[in-house]
């Protein structure tokens, strides 16, 4: 039997941010991208299984920016459906490799939400909650820490 591995995310990273830190992240061909502005509202892991198919893995990472503090360039693609949650949820994808970047949740107005695997720079951008956990596979151990009131 394999070995079982502990994914531990310790939380928000110490350096200081301020507002005009910015963060790129963009799909794999660069056509698409997405730069956030400043410290993100939050981080989560998601285990539902629209997650699961989107990322073609157990789980997606979500950091999620008020939508003020995002810029997008390049031309997306736009998928649109039903979350888990029952409400609706916009994907924003390069039309060219397909990459999902970043998707606007209807759950969450004013927030526009990036997949952490398209940032260049992933620093301190530790999830703090982890959100359908009857969905994670078994095998998957996440701890997370939650963030401190600022």
């Amino acid at each position: 039997m394999p070995a079982k591995r502990l994914y531990s995310f310790a939380g928000p990273c110490e350096k200081e941010e301020t507002p005009s830190m910015k963060r790129k992240a963009s799909c794999s061909c660069g056509a698409l991208a997405l730069i956030a502005h400043g410290r993100p509202r939050k981080v989560s892991v998601c285990h539902c299984n629209a997650c699961q198919r989107r990322t073609g893995s157990s789980f997606g990472v979500a950091v999620f920016f008020a939508a003020e503090a995002t810029e997008e360039t390049g031309k997306a693609a736009v998928y649109r459906r039903i979350g888990d949650s029952g409400r609706s949820l916009e994907f924003y994808f390069c039309p060219a490799c397909g990459t999902t970047v970043f998707w606007k949740p209807e759950f969450r107005p004013g927030l526009t939400t990036v997949a952490l695997g398209c940032f260049d720079d992933k620093q301190g951008l530790e999830p703090s909650q982890t959100v359908y956990d009857e969905n994670r596979d078994k095998w998957v151990l996440i701890e997370v820490m939650p963030v401190s009131p600022a």
